[in-house]
């Protein structure tokens, strides 16, 4: 790479300006083209400082951090490791950002965030790589159904609620008929025991999965039946006249019932 270029990429991306950040970022974009990996790897490095800007302190910067991912994103496989790596960090926000980017890398981020899933012993990380996972849309992400199922099963709250999410977020790109029988029965008899949960907002996201694997074709007629009788009960349209508490498992039940 031309010196004369990163040294003006670097002193861009130096800025707190949100216009010369994004002209730095264009550069970056431009030079795509003619970069091979060390250039890749380089370029990530310059911008994961823009991962942890808070957008609630600086909203000027929003889209700043918007075209991060994006460009981020295009820079292909080799800078894996570096996001995986800077997953564990520990910053929240930078942490969301980084999953976003993971995410929209598509299929060949799926291998190295499982790794990271079975070798981080952090729940938090766990759920930043489900998170990751459930933002590829690929029908490759099959492989990644059994660690969410194992994670939604989790005594961690937030980890039941991210695994949970993850399940339903899947669904949507495993073609219809693509999860064996097994694995199909195992996802449907989860999302059902985290019906029962005490925390609504996790029986919220597990009538949405349940909804969304209606929707995408994954349960059988009598498994919609089924589902349509407990998405009656959770609304108080049964005979029982037992809803659920909860208004926004209410909300998730009647938008799922229109797919059952």
């Amino acid at each position: 790479m031309e010196e004369e270029r990163l040294h003006a990429i670097t002193n861009l991306l130096s800025s707190h300006e949100p216009e010369e950040l994004l002209r730095g970022l264009a550069l970056i974009k431009a030079a795509m083209p003619l970069t091979g990996p060390a250039d890749c790897q380089q370029f990530c490095e310059l911008i994961l400082p823009l991962f942890y800007i808070d957008p609630l302190d600086h909203p000027e910067h929003v889209s700043v951090i918007e075209e991060a991912i994006a460009v981020t994103a295009a820079l292909g496989e080799s800078i894996i490791p570096i996001l995986i790596q800077n997953l564990e960090a520990g910053d929240v926000k930078a942490q969301m950002v980084i999953a976003q980017a993971l995410g929209r890398m598509g299929a060949p981020a799926i291998e190295p965030l499982l790794a990271e899933f079975q070798g981080c012993p952090e729940p938090g990380c766990h759920n930043f790589v489900l998170f990751a996972l459930g933002k590829i849309k690929s029908p490759e992400i099959l492989k990644a159904v059994p660690s969410a199922l194992d994670a939604a099963a989790s005594t961690d709250l937030e980890m039941r609620d991210t695994a949970t999410r993850a399940l339903g977020k899947f669904a949507e790109s495993i073609p219809a008929g693509g999860l064996s029988d097994d694995l199909r029965t195992a996802v449907i008899s989860r999302l059902y025991r985290n019906l029962s949960d005490t925390n609504p907002a996790l029986r919220a996201k597990a009538v949405r999965s349940l909804g969304k694997l209606a929707k995408y074709g994954h349960l059988v007629a009598e498994e919609r039946a089924a589902l349509k009788v407990t998405l009656k009960r959770i609304l108080g349209e049964d005979e029982h006249f037992d809803w659920d508490r909860a208004y926004v498992v209410r909300k998730e039940a009647k938008e799922a019932l229109g797919y059952a």
